[in-house]
């Protein structure tokens, strides 16, 4: 038996097994060590291949596809520092809770550590970042080892999905000749032809008497919130609202939450909190007796330090990966728990409360932040908060939008408010970086129908690579490219007191004409001049198909001072009404 038979049966006994556990896509960075696998897997007539040539914007379209299907993506490169490319990813994927199966080739083991070139050390190189890793055996084509790539694959795919879910890392050490004899019948799999091993994951929960004590408790508080990060499960939003509807709770809905667009009355949710918790007068006003945190930690600086304020009140974290995502060091009491079945277990569990006094000052409160954050739709400049507060009406039914880290993210918090359309809300805030932000909306934009990304000129720079995805496959995606020639999120944070070398290392201007690298990957750009212009191309660009670029060019210092008389303006007001008729 040759070393290339060898080869051939046991990449494909692990291929076809990937698709037999579901794996539908496969994100391949080209190279040459990796080239038994990567031919084998173009091969196979169910795996939808994507070709990317730089490796960090090809793991960030994995993560895209991942983020968008719930469903894991299969990423392979050759070895050295290819590998080492992919380390964003896995980090973010790792936090966000993403599965990944991260397939890296490495030289054959007499070649490590010898000086053989692009030879790294590749074992455990993701460290803890990863749920599982595994230090392949060479391939051998005979029953025991057939078996063996078959059980590992499967294994890697059912460990990748469980919660949390998240990336696993095969190593795959190959020795040349490279090629593998390509041929029918390659993918047969004579034992077990339905996949190997069928790995069944459950969910997690508490007994049934655990839940009617919670239950009882909670019914017990006359004062209690519930925040909701990001989550991301088709079945949480209506069982949630279900809950507070019982409790009389307000459901503090963090954007990501995917509780601010959607079709109900949206009558519990707060919303406009980012603006009204900075008000002391109505934190004391609201302090809760109890809090029940689903998700991620929220975006909202004020509401972390609210929740941190109220370490006297009842703290419990319901999560589902039985993680401890709980920076704000206040819990009393972590539930390991399917967050949408601990919602409709206790909602079961409990008698409807009557009393609203507690949520009605929510509600008032929040309205009265809402109306005066409205002031920004009449700004006549072109204006981030403006921007985002108009899109929750321009995007159309069904869209996802994938908003970049720094200011946006803060923006789409402060300003994309309750609508009832049908809207998907993501973004990386796994490890909150700017990098692969491109690269990760085209991933999602490749499954997912319409989709719009809003990302400052800085992230856009960090991944200018990802753009050829969109040439390559005539990927359509709207980016609105918001220039406020740099880093805006700065001039909010304590450094913005030190001007002497703030511009240099801090608001960093790039000086760029991104009208140039558009063009460059056969996209259409616009430099939109004023909000009537905005509104044109951006109902155009719905009808035109492939890479769409609306850069909307703002001024920083403006930005900054519009954010704070909009929270001053909320401020006033709130006092105001707390000493009249709310109290």
């Amino acid at each position: 038996m040759t070393h290339q038979e060898d080869l051939t049966a046991y990449i494909a006994a692990f291929v076809a097994e990937l698709s037999k556990t579901g794996v539908k896509d496969v994100v391949i960075s080209p190279g040459s060590r990796s080239t038994p696998m990567a031919m084998v897997m173009s091969e196979h007539p169910d795996l939808r291949i994507h070709v990317q040539v730089d490796e960090r914007s090809a793991s960030f379209f994995a993560l895209g596809i991942a983020k968008a299907t719930s469903k894991p993506v299969a990423l392979l490169c050759t070895s050295g520092t290819a590998a080492a490319n992919y380390y964003p990813a896995v980090i973010e994927a790792s936090i966000s809770r993403v599965p990944l199966i991260v397939l890296t080739a490495d030289r054959p083991h007499e070649l490590r550590d010898v000086g053989a070139p692009q030879a790294i050390d590749q074992i455990h190189l993701y460290g803890k970042n990863v749920k599982w890793f595994v230090e392949m055996a060479p391939p051998e084509k005979t029953e025991d080892m057939i078996r063996y790539a078959r059980t590992v694959c499967a294994r890697a795919t059912a460990t990748a999905s469980s919660y949390p879910a998240g990336p696993v890392h095969l190593n795959f050490p190959f020795r040349e000749p490279l090629i593998p004899i390509m041929g029918e019948g390659m993918f047969e799999l004579v034992d077990r032809a339905g996949g190997y091993v069928d790995i069944q994951t459950g969910h997690l929960s508490l007994s049934d008497e655990t839940f009617e004590r919670i239950g009882q408790e909670l019914i017990s508080y006359r004062k209690g919130i519930i925040v909701c990060g990001q989550i991301d499960s088709s079945e949480f939003a209506d069982e949630v609202i279900a809950l507070a509807d019982k409790l009389k709770f307000p459901i503090i809905a963090d954007p990501l939450s995917q509780l601010r667009s959607g079709a109900h009355d949206g009558h519990y949710i707060i919303d406009a909190y980012d603006a009204f918790l900075r008000n002391e007068d109505a934190k004391e006003s609201l302090k809760p007796e109890v809090i029940i945190r689903f998700g991620a930690m929220p975006v909202s600086k004020a509401l972390t330090i609210f929740i941190k304020e109220n370490r006297n009140a009842r703290q419990f974290i319901v999560d589902s990966g039985a993680g401890w995502r709980e920076p704000s060091m206040s819990a009393s009491d972590m539930l390991y728990c399917d967050e949408a079945f601990f919602c409709k277990q206790v909602k079961s569990s409990v008698e409807p409360k009557n009393d609203s006094a507690y949520f009605d000052k929510w509600f008032a409160v929040n309205n009265l932040a809402k109306d005066q954050l409205s002031a920004v739709s009449i700004v006549e400049e072109l204006s981030e908060g403006k921007l985002f507060h108009q899109l929750a009406e321009m995007l159309p039914e069904g869209a996802t939008l994938f908003v970049g880290n720094s200011m946006p993210i803060r923006d789409l918090d402060s300003f994309f408010l309750f609508n009832n359309k049908k809207i998907k809300v993501m973004a990386n805030r796994g490890a909150n970086g700017i990098d692969g932000v491109v690269s990760t909306a085209l991933g999602v934009a490749s499954v997912s129908q319409p989709c719009y990304l809003v990302l400052g000129d800085l992230t856009f720079y960090h991944d200018l690579n990802g753009l050829l995805a969109a040439k390559l496959y005539n990927l359509d995606i709207n980016i609105l490219l918001i220039n406020n020639n740099g880093g805006g999120i700065f001039s909010f944070l304590p450094q913005a007191n030190e001007p002497k070398h703030f511009e240099k290392l801090f608001g960093t201007p790039l000086d760029l004409d991104f009208r140039h690298v558009v063009e460059m990957y056969k996209g259409k750009y616009d430099l939109i001049k004023d909000w009537s212009h905005f509104s044109t191309v951006f109902a155009e660009n719905q009808i035109v198909e492939g890479l769409k670029v609306m850069e909307i060019q703002t001024i920083r210092d403006r930005n900054l001072t519009e954010h704070r008389d909009l929270w001053k303006s909320v401020s006033r007001e709130i006092t105001t009404k707390l000493k009249g008729d709310i109290q």
